[in-house]
């Protein structure tokens, strides 16, 4: 015998998940971190917020990632609906990435991240050893 559930228990159900999930929180900071944190993902982040990229583009701008560890961290960011991906059918197929609404609210985190980041090198370290990491006025 198979049971189907209705819309509004599928819906209570997904609810009910979602702030169970939810409660294993104490704090929002953490929930920021697991959605933006780790290496890669702010820096990826940053850089959308200048313009849509290329898979290749952005590998250019992270150095030192690796085309899997890229491709997993936008993944997560698309499934965390921060990140839009673009397929084009194309040959050879084109495919670019966007932020999106939900994405481009983090435009100014990113930016106090990035402020921060730079003060916190000229305290700490030899003069001219600062940021390459473009500004917001910058299109690079």
């Amino acid at each position: 015998m198979t049971s189907q559930l209705s819309s509004e228990q599928t819906s209570n159900r997904a609810n009910s998940d979602a702030e169970s999930s939810n409660a294993s929180y104490r704090c929002p900071v953490e929930v920021t971190l697991e959605v933006i944190g780790g290496k890669w993902k702010a820096v990826i982040l940053w850089h959308l917020t200048f313009k849509t990229l290329r898979f290749s583009q952005l590998q250019r701008r992270l150095s030192g990632v690796t085309q899997k560890m890229l491709t997993q961290q936008l993944r997560e960011l698309e499934r965390d609906q921060l990140v839009h991906r673009q397929v084009f059918a194309e040959v050879p197929p084109r495919v670019e990435y966007s932020l999106t609404d939900t994405g481009r609210t983090l435009q100014p985190l990113l930016q106090q991240m990035r402020d921060w980041g730079n003060d916190h090198l000229q305290r700490s370290s030899e003069p001219g050893q600062l940021s390459s990491c473009p500004a917001p006025t910058e299109s690079g």
